[in-house]
């Protein structure tokens, strides 16, 4: 990625829309037996051959819509995959640049020094990225630290790839499809330095509370993934899944809590996002919560 103009200050940050309301991932729950993968060097059309996973006509070289036939697994999701409107300038970002920065979580294993192009650089993963300026943002304050975005919302991710673009950010990657799929199968133990949920959908009905994502069961999944000392970094606005979330993590012996029993003070290195602001306006309390790979 070429020089490009210096990244916008935090105040251009309070504009992002947040990963909040994107599409989080699906619980974790043993999956039937997986064709075999091709190595993580074949190019994503080639990992994908033979998947039940059709290119949208208008991104012939772009995301697909399930790269991994993850339809045909029988487990509680946590999101829908949403194309939406895609404007000129993400259409272009996703033409230009997904070959390059774009992954699709097919299963395949997936090596990180290789996909960043430097085998020391500390990865973090961020489930949920929205229209990816908070992530965009996070990049440009710390370009010591690479960045595998995941989403499943097609303008988001071509907007990402547009603000590396535009901001020459070099440690951001972008990933489409289920998160899951990704921390089962793709992912070699103690890969990553860190995880971020900014906003998961707090599936606020009684009935669906079974769709969160943090669940002791997602938590199994991921912990032996992240290295000793890595931080797990969750955030939202609606403060009963807060308490769950609180539980949760608080219950798991592979985690512990980096403010004692209870909730993290407001990072400064998360942007403040349009998003959050009306929830303040609403009277929402925003609850992070940090906690540490033991």
């Amino acid at each position: 990625m070429s020089s490009s103009p210096t990244p916008p200050s935090t105040p251009a940050a309070e504009s992002l829309v947040p990963a909040a309301h994107a599409e989080p991932v699906a619980l974790a729950v043993p999956a039937a037996a997986a064709e075999p993968a091709a190595p993580a060097s074949a190019p994503a059309s080639e990992r994908s051959a033979g998947r039940p996973a059709a290119r949208p006509a208008k991104f012939p070289d772009g995301p697909v819509p399930d790269p991994a036939g993850s339809r045909e697994e029988h487990r509680i999701r946590t999101f829908h995959a949403r194309r939406g409107r895609v404007t000129d300038a993400q259409a272009g970002a996703l033409e230009r640049h997904w070959a390059e920065w774009g992954v699709e979580l097919d299963g395949s294993p997936l090596d990180l020094g290789k996909l960043f192009g430097d085998p020391s650089l500390p990865i973090v993963l961020e489930i949920g990225f929205g229209m990816g300026d908070a992530t965009a943002r996070m990049a440009a304050d710390d370009p010591t630290t690479g960045i595998l975005a995941v989403d499943v919302h097609t303008p988001g991710q071509g907007n990402l790839l547009n603000l590396a673009d535009q901001y020459g950010l070099t440690n951001v990657r972008v990933a489409n499809g289920d998160a899951i799929v990704l921390l089962r199968d793709m992912l070699p133990p103690e890969s990553l330095s860190g995880l971020r949920i900014y906003f998961p959908d707090p599936w606020p009905k009684a009935k669906h509370h079974k769709r969160r994502m943090i669940q002791p069961e997602f938590l199994a999944l991921v912990a032996p993934l992240l290295r000793p000392g890595a931080t797990l970094h969750c955030a939202t606005d609606w403060e009963p899944y807060a308490e769950q979330m609180l539980e949760v993590l608080s219950g798991s012996r592979d985690f512990t809590n980096q403010y004692g029993d209870g909730y993290a003070p407001r990072p400064d290195f998360r942007p403040m996002t349009k998003f959050e602001r009306q929830g303040l306006a609403k009277d929402h309390i925003v609850h992070d919560l940090l906690f540490t790979r033991r």
